[in-house]
């Protein structure tokens, strides 16, 4: 199941028919909820047999980043589905199959939402491998330095953002070279 079309049609990414992106992308912040988040355990204080629940900490990651695109079109990811160079994918080493994360180039500060559905990248110097519509969305032609956020449940901010990212042209038009 795609969550996000994997095609752009006039330059943009399209909604699915009937509300379907609303729906799948709500399940998948539960799920994005459930595997990003690492509750911390909760301390016993032995003098009052109260639990304290220890303060959360906020997962992210900063490094080099890369892309991959035409040479891998339609080969098999990890997850079993097939590449596609014009999806918000990308490949990370140890993030959940299938949870999603905002990535942020730190030279322009654009961020996009992409689905982790590949292991990589192979080179030790990155933290990820985006599929070419991502990279070019952010602005990364070549190499860039990203920060990783993952996606959590509860967060109507993130939500409203995840959503609005359906709307934005994704590659340069071709006719007006924007």
């Amino acid at each position: 199941m795609k969550l996000i079309p994997s095609t752009i049609r006039d330059r943009k990414v399209t909604l699915m028919k009937g509300g379907v992106v609303v729906v799948t992308l709500m399940m998948a912040f539960g799920v994005a909820a459930s595997a990003a988040s690492d509750p911390a355990p909760a301390a016993k204080d032995s003098a009052t047999h109260s639990v304290n629940k220890a303060k959360a900490h906020h997962w992210y990651q900063i490094g080099e980043a890369s892309w991959y695109g035409n040479r891998f079109q339609g080969h098999t990811t990890a997850n079993g589905e097939s590449f596609n160079m014009y999806a918000l994918t990308c490949a990370h080493r140890s993030l959940p199959l299938g949870s999603w994360i905002r990535v942020t180039n730190l030279r322009n500060h654009k961020s996009i939402f992409v689905r982790v559905n590949d292991r990589g990248p192979v080179p030790d110097d990155r933290i990820i491998d985006l599929s070419y519509a991502a990279a070019r969305a952010v602005g990364i032609h070549g190499l860039g330095k990203v920060k990783l956020e993952p996606v959590r449940g509860g967060d109507p901010k993130l939500a409203q953002e995840l959503l609005a990212q359906l709307q934005i042209p994704l590659l340069p038009n071709a006719h007006t070279g924007e």
